[in-house]
């Protein structure tokens, strides 16, 4: 499979479709992208791809339990200290990120991630290829589009140093306030 299905997707999945059960995504290594149809954020642009991750992570770990489908359900549903995408939406939206558990995660409390569950339900969407080595896919993507989004190999884009420093504010404001639920 190609980029093309990333930039040009036949189809985008709403997170109803995709946390359904057996669901449309398959358990296999690849790439997604990530289109909102309201911006996270003022300026950012809305039914454009703003966002590329993969499955498995690290390409020198190839035991990755992870796989499109357990990514992509994941970043709908679960939190940010296990996504970098929930964690920059929730930072872009104004959640208020906190120290959980023992002190050393940080997520939105349950109040912020359910507000980001319903708020990715309302207006993500979600598109993916398949690729037996992901990685590689994902730096030619970030290295050639416009992916604000993206910060990791993204220094050349024009949000990057903004979207560093408000991520930077939140987990600032984070480390001084209590610990949460």
């Amino acid at each position: 499979m190609s980029a093309e299905g990333l930039i040009s997707p036949d189809r985008l999945w709403a997170a109803a479709e995709v946390m359904g059960q057996p669901g449309p995504v398959p358990a296999v290594p690849g790439v997604y992208g990530w289109r909102f149809t309201e911006p996270p954020y003022e300026g950012l642009p809305t039914d454009e791809l703003l966002y590329v991750g993969i499955a498995p992570r690290h390409m020198a770990t190839r035991s990755s339990t992870q796989n499109l489908r357990t990514r992509v359900r994941y970043h709908f549903r679960g939190n940010a200290e296990g996504s970098t995408l929930r964690l920059t939406l929730g930072c872009l939206l104004g959640l208020e990120l906190r120290r959980v558990g023992s002190g050393k995660r940080m997520t939105f409390g349950k109040q912020g991630e359910a507000e980001l569950t319903e708020w990715l339900a309302e207006h993500a969407q979600v598109c993916w290829v398949e690729h037996v080595e992901p990685w590689h896919m994902e730096s030619e993507l970030i290295g050639e589009l416009d992916l604000p989004l993206n910060l990791d190999q993204n220094q050349h884009n024009a949000f990057h140093a903004q979207l560093k420093e408000i991520r930077a504010k939140a987990r600032q404001r984070a480390r001084e306030l209590p610990i949460g639920e």
